[in-house]
């Protein structure tokens, strides 16, 4: 009896053996299935990074798109402000010249012959003087000035002993400036 117990305790291990031969022992099989979920939650790691990187990509792009709308609505804008501020500008500048303007006309039909008329032209040059001075326009040329291209233009030259070299001999027509801005350069004579 102790053989046939010995050969079915035999049996019975061959059986176990052949049966966890054939079957995949657990161990294995739920490393495979570890790695299988590993796998896929990096996976679905890199679709959630890939994601979050889209969603940044968009709102980036939607910052940028609303930045250059903004940007060109502020150029429009300050456009439209510099045209209003230079029309209000030629405007005070015309409503200051409309006074010197009547007197011109009031010259225009006076008596010529009358010593009054020159008195009447000569306050229409003090009221242009004064226009220009509230204005900050500044002559630029006097005779004996020295010469400098950047505000005077030469259209004659004369050599004489009276001037020292590139200096104003004569200004043939004045020039102004305002700040630090030409307005018109002089036309003058420069002697030696």
């Amino acid at each position: 009896m102790r053989r046939v117990a010995e050969e079915t305790k035999k049996t019975d291990t061959e059986t176990e053996e052949s049966v966890s031969a054939e079957e995949p022992k657990p161990d294995a099989e739920q490393a495979k299935t570890a790695e299988k979920s590993a796998k896929k939650e990096k996976k679905s790691k890199k679709e959630a990074e890939l994601e979050k990187l889209r969603a940044e990509l968009e709102k980036t792009n939607d910052i940028l798109l609303r930045t250059a709308a903004e940007f060109d609505n502020y150029k429009k804008r300050t456009e439209r402000e510099k045209a209003g501020v230079a029309e209000y500008a030629r405007a005070g500048i015309i409503k200051q010249l409309l006074p010197i303007i009547d007197n011109i006309g009031r010259a225009k039909s006076a008596d010529k012959d009358s010593p009054e008329y020159l008195k009447g032209i000569e306050m229409i040059v003090k009221q242009f003087e004064g226009l220009a001075d509230g204005l900050g326009i500044v002559e630029i040329a006097k005779p004996g000035d020295t010469f400098d291209p950047n505000f005077h233009e030469a259209v004659m030259h004369v050599e004489d002993e009276n001037f020292g070299e590139n200096v104003i001999a004569e200004v043939l027509q004045k020039g102004y400036k305002t700040g630090d801005t030409v307005i018109r350069t002089a036309m003058v004579k420069v002697a030696n």
